[in-house]
């Protein structure tokens, strides 16, 4: 397990109160911006913690008040890597764990969000590619759980010791991060919640791919049998962008492989539907105006906001190096050019008139960094952590084994980002675990079908299944 860590020092705290009787304090914290040296300087943390607004007919009284602020907490680890959190107005978690007794805290992993989030421009200030690369290397999941236990040690310092462990709830790479925490730190726990989360903990980032490539087949094969007219039209679209690669409203190129990596939303319920609502909007364009017009290169830009969240495209390999020795050199390039119905990958000439044009999941290529702005600017540090293989361990097996913290897992046999057979491996190596498998929800049910995925977490915690 790991070793000691300091507890978070408390920036700021601010209350508001915000429609539907939710009481939320903002939350601003310092850290370590490197544990290992703890005399590197600091990094900021932003979070929000919610509870209700309890409006009784008499005022509360001290030990009432108290006792509010002093409810168990659950904290929402995000998927990604590199989104912050919503609003939590905006969470379809909110109610549901507030209801159940508990109070939330939304934090923002380190570099997203607000807590202290990467960009270019502060990455050239730190000096050349080497430089930008080491400062890259310490916004993994290894340090993501670092500074969760010690914000954990900071909000509970004054609670009664029976409250001082919290839950986590881990979604997608929250679940990522959700084992890391349970190899760390988990005489910080409670309970771990996490839905599409069970990393494959002990496979390479080409096995990975391996697998995930075949279930983007097939997703890319269920959105031409729903949408067949579409065979035609994202050959328009591709013909169209090979020829002018239009420069895009915020900058960046509208290239033909830019456009055939967003097929990352086909892995979500309803992302079938938005690729053909895009498609059939280019086309439209295409049309009417013989060109895309500003509406449609503002729409495209809303798939795949590596712009906005640059740590998705730079450390999505790396979350697969889960020890050292392993390098990921651009692992989904590499397993995609095995592949004809990826070869385009490699160079848009690859792409043959007449046959279906298969989208990418959800992989990065280094074409990303020429065709987003911000990614071009660290291009050269992306290509040193791509080499790199000095990582620390992210999981600790034996841990996991022994593991006797309860964990609920919901695993989904058609996900298309965490292959169904690697995360049933995974569960089979945790300890205390009880997974609910199901056909019938995609990798984002926490969103679109929250209730009914977290009523089945719920129960198996509550053992009212038979």
């Amino acid at each position: 397990m790991a070793g000691f860590v300091p507890p978070a020092r408390l920036l700021s705290r601010k209350v508001h109160l915000i429609p539907g009787q939710l009481h939320v304090a903002e939350l601003f914290f310092e850290v370590p911006k490197n544990y290992a040296d703890p005399s590197a300087g600091t990094l900021k943390l932003f979070g929000r913690s919610v509870r209700k607004h309890e409006k009784p007919v008499t005022p509360l009284g001290v030990k009432e008040l108290d006792a509010l602020d002093k409810l168990p907490y659950l904290v929402y680890l995000e998927g990604g890597p590199g989104f912050g959190n919503r609003e939590p107005q905006d969470s379809s978690l909110t109610r549901y764990v507030l209801n159940r007794g508990y109070q939330l805290l939304f934090l923002d992993y380190r570099g997203t969000g607000l807590s202290t989030p990467i960009n270019a421009q502060h990455l050239r200030s730190l000096g050349g590619p080497q430089a930008q690369a080491d400062y890259l290397k310490l916004f993994r999941a290894d340090n993501n759980v670092r500074d969760c236990e010690a914000v954990r040690k900071c909000l509970t310092a004054d609670f009664p010791d029976d409250r001082k462990k919290w839950s986590i709830f881990g979604q997608s790479f929250g679940g990522f991060v959700s084992l890391s925490y349970l190899s760390k730190f988990p005489l910080g726990l409670r309970e771990v919640f996490m839905t599409g989360g069970l990393a494959p903990i002990r496979r390479t980032a080409e096995e990975v791919y391996r697998a995930t490539y075949k279930k983007t087949i097939e997703r890319n094969e269920a959105y031409y049998r729903k949408y067949p007219e579409d065979i035609e039209n994202v050959h328009r679209v591709v013909e169209y962008l090979r020829k002018t690669k239009p420069v895009l409203p915020s900058g960046g190129v509208l290239t033909a492989q830019r456009f055939l990596s967003f097929g990352i939303s086909f892995g979500a319920h309803g992302g079938l539907d938005s690729i053909h609502s895009l498609v059939l909007k280019l086309v439209a364009d295409l049309d009417q105006f013989g060109f895309l017009t500003r509406s449609s290169l503002v729409a495209t830009e809303q798939h795949n906001p590596f712009d906005t969240n640059p740590i998705y495209a730079i450390l999505h390999e790396p979350i697969y190096c889960f020890t050292k020795g392993i390098a990921s050199r651009w692992a989904a390039s590499r397993v995609g050019a095995e592949n004809e119905n990826f070869l385009w990958t490699q160079d848009e000439s690859h792409i043959t008139k007449g046959k279906p044009i298969y989208f990418t999941g959800e992989m990065i290529f280094p074409f990303h960094f020429d065709t987003y702005p911000e990614l071009a600017e660290i291009k050269e540090a992306a290509n040193i952590l791509a080499e790199f293989d000095g990582w620390d361990d992210l999981y600790d097996e034996l841990q996991l084994r022994r593991n006797d913290v309860p964990v609920y897992a919901a695993s989904f046999i058609d996900d298309m980002y965490v292959d169904f057979n690697l995360a049933r491996e995974t569960a089979g190596l945790v300890g205390s675990i009880a997974a609910y498998e199901t056909n019938s929800m995609y990798h984002n049910a926490v969103r679109a079908k929250s209730g009914e995925v977290l009523d089945q977490l719920f129960r198996l915690r509550d053992d009212s299944l038979d």
